[in-house]
């Protein structure tokens, strides 16, 4: 894998621009109180520009500025975001961002299995499956019907986390997708004009 050794300032800008996007889109979701998250835009976004460890940042970033700020959870939530990023990364990094709707929803499911791993024992054990997230009153009526907490989450878990991932990563190609290539190669090189940290 060919990781930058210095990043840019126009690339560390991305990056807090990333983290943005996810505390955005995670208010975003608190506030509906829908069953998605929202809140891994920007963390695909560098992870599919910048490669799996640079696509950590912004993930850690906004779960801890959120956690801090509007939604304690998020915190908890953090090896989410990082495995998350992870898995994008190795998906994604150095290929291209044109794919059928076919292989984003293949992707996806790539994607959304190690963190709903993460974020099911996460649910399931610390919380005994009741969080912030819309998802939690699935999780009880699901478990109302007799199946076990453990199971009712990650059934719950694995169904929202694949809409997440799903939609988010749609949204990440078609953003990457309008970007002008001379824009792309300038946030992927980099370029000492703009100098470095």
């Amino acid at each position: 894998m060919n990781l930058p050794k210095k990043l840019t300032v126009l690339q560390m800008c991305f990056l807090a621009l990333a983290a943005v996007l996810n505390i955005a889109g995670a208010n975003i979701a608190l506030l509906l109180r829908i069953p998605l998250y929202l809140d891994t835009l920007g963390t695909f976004l560098s992870a599919m520009l910048f490669g799996p460890f640079y696509g950590m940042i912004p993930g850690l970033l906004s779960g801890l500025l959120t956690g801090f700020t509007t939604d304690i959870y998020s915190l908890f939530y953090l090896p989410v975001q990082l495995v998350t990023a992870l898995a994008a990364g190795f998906l994604f990094y150095e290929k291209s961002f044109k794919t059928g709707k076919y292989r984003i929803l293949l992707f996806a499911a790539a994607v959304t299995v190690p963190g709903t791993i993460v974020s099911a024992s996460i649910t399931a054990f610390l919380f005994g499956g009741i969080t912030s997230s819309g998802s939690s009153i699935l999780v009880q009526l699901l478990h109302h019907t007799g199946l076990n907490l453990t199971a009712s989450v990650f059934c719950v878990q694995l169904l929202t986390d694949y809409l997440d991932r799903a939609v988010m990563l749609c949204l990440s190609v078609l953003v990457l997708g309008v970007l002008p290539a001379s824009m792309l190669a300038v946030l992927k090189k980099g370029q000492r004009n703009y100098g470095s940290l």
